[in-house]
């Protein structure tokens, strides 16, 4: 079960929920089992189930290897409440389960949930009701014309300037009255571009069932794409909307953690887990998601593009899409995840829990804040945990603003203004990004990639602290020692002898005088 079964579409959390639910009943090993003297059959412990799905969740795209067990734990328990499965004595519907030798079955039917359905005249007129009062209309065969199949994700530069060529020579020929632009026709044509190239990144027929084109405000494109700092994050003009001062305070003292600027912060044992807890108090206080509830089908489905071999194009998808955001929301996911992800690889920072690391952490505290459904999902903790893990690694790429949007809206702008488009939805023939297939490898290829990558860079870091010459020399022979505890063999690889360790420091190594040998005296036979 690798994710590929589920394609994108409304409802893809519940469509994951039966493929998950018919995997774990089609695949988990039954045996007998002895409890109280008595012996049953076709039933397993609930740490086998535990051991079996987690590693059915870590192996699938859409879940990824961070699932942890008590994750597992978690959706075995939703698995025993909506009787997926049930105790040896066939109770169900509480969520009474531990990581222990307590024994369960497969009831003889298992429930699979039902999707939700559409009317078809409802889905047709939730487009119609909001482009019949329009005069441009935002058609689909424009889009169908200019793009070329498979995805459209081929589409070169060549190609596309030489069809802008024709489109302009022919316009010309057709028509050289100017118009003027007003701010309905600007805020059309953002919400028509990013719409198309949304369209096409994600290879989809019809963006219909994901999102309706009156849930893209073009306001919050433009206001996220052209009020942002020199560091590419939003900034708010209203203050009223931004994280209060004493949060902002907090993320910056953990995120620049032990070289915080705010040195009149009061330090003490135990007083960066109070940082921290304050800070995840406060966004696990807001009511909404910081990708908001109406946008959820959209990301979800976006995590069905977390392979491997379409990794950039998630990241694309990604970022059109966190545009769609209200600004104060969008600034809070980038300051958030600027700081958890400092966090996560600052060797430095103390242990924040007493089991999770501090990575584990991030990720379990933060995911219910960043993505869920305004109605409970038993897949929600698993499918954010996956979406905040990617957007962790990639957030200053995912984040940042796509400057070839930037440039088809003017370039398109500019050809609305001289006549040779009618309507703002008409003629978005700007070039979209070239994007390329990598050959797909199986998922033991990528494992073993993934740990040499971990590798290299664990390698780098130990190559950091030893040329690092303004750190002290007691304080690097520290950090050595401490790398050396965490990852013996990357260190003895560095350091092969004690030789090669010493001479970092400039030492000699103390080699131990052989100790003193007396010749034993030669007796002669007192025999002539």
């Amino acid at each position: 079960m690798e994710g590929r079964g589920v394609p994108p579409g409304p409802y893809r959390a519940t469509k994951l929920w039966n493929e998950v639910t018919t995997s774990f009943r089609a695949g988990m090993p039954l045996r007998k089992h002895r409890q109280h003297f008595k012996k049953y059959g076709n039933c397993f412990t609930a740490g086998e189930a535990v051991d079996w799905l987690c590693d059915l969740l870590r192996n699938n795209s859409n879940f990824g290897p961070e699932v942890t067990r008590q994750q597992t734990i978690q959706l075995l328990r939703k698995f025993l409440k909506n009787h997926v499965i049930e105790d040896i004595k066939g109770r169900w519907g509480s969520e009474n389960l531990d990581d222990n030798n307590q024994l369960f079955r497969f009831p003889a039917t298992s429930p699979l949930k039902t999707l939700p359905r559409r009317h078809p005249e409802l889905r047709k007129n939730s487009i119609e009701n909001f482009t019949k009062d329009k005069d441009s209309v935002f058609k689909l065969r424009n889009l169908s014309r200019r793009t070329p199949k498979k995805h459209g994700l081929h589409f070169s530069q060549e190609n596309a300037e030489k069809r802008n060529h024709e489109i302009i020579i022919e316009d010309q020929e057709n028509s050289t009255d100017k118009r003027e632009i007003s701010q309905e026709d600007i805020e059309e044509v953002w919400r028509y571009s990013i719409l198309i190239y949304l369209q096409t990144i994600l290879g989809v027929p019809s963006l219909e069932e994901l999102i309706n084109p009156s849930q893209v405000i073009p306001q919050y494109i433009m206001y996220n794409m052209t009020n942002t700092s020199k560091h590419g994050v939003v900034v708010l003009q209203d203050k009223s909307d931004d994280l209060p001062h004493w949060v902002l305070s907090a993320m910056k003292c953990l995120a620049n953690w032990p070289r915080s600027n705010d040195t009149n912060n009061p330090t003490y044992v135990g007083f960066e887990r109070d940082v921290f807890r304050t800070i995840a108090d406060y966004f696990l206080d807001f009511p909404e998601p910081l990708l908001t509830f109406e946008y959820y089908e959209l990301f979800v489905n976006i995590l069905g593009l977390l392979q491997p071999h379409l990794e950039r194009v998630a990241i694309n998808a990604l970022q059109l899409c966190c545009l769609l955001l209200p600004p104060p929301n969008r600034r809070r996911l980038q300051l958030l995840m600027r700081m958890i992800s400092r966090m996560s690889q600052n060797v430095d920072m103390p242990k924040l829990h007493d089991v999770m690391g501090t990575r584990s952490l991030m990720i379990h505290t933060f995911s219910r804040c960043v993505l869920c459904c305004a109605e409970e999902v038993d897949l929600d903790e698993l499918l954010a945990a996956r979406l905040v893990s990617f957007l962790m690694d990639h957030h200053q790429e995912i984040l940042q603003v796509p400057s070839y949007l930037q440039t088809a809206v003017e370039k398109h702008l500019d050809y609305l203004k001289k006549g040779h488009v009618k309507n703002p939805g008409d003629g978005l023939f700007a070039p979209l990004p070239t994007y390329s297939y990598c050959k797909q490898i199986s998922a033991q290829e990528f494992d073993e990639q993934k740990v040499s990558t971990s590798q290299a860079a664990i390698a780098e870091l130990l190559e950091n602290i030893i040329k690092n010459k303004s750190l002290p020399l007691k304080e690097k022979r520290r950090k050595l020692k401490q790398f050396q505890k965490e990852y013996p063999l990357i260190y003895q690889k560095r350091f092969p002898t004690t030789e090669s360790e010493a001479a970092l420091f400039g030492e000699k190594p103390t080699i131990k005088q052989p100790m003193l040998i007396l010749r034993k005296p030669k007796f002669r036979s007192l025999r002539y």
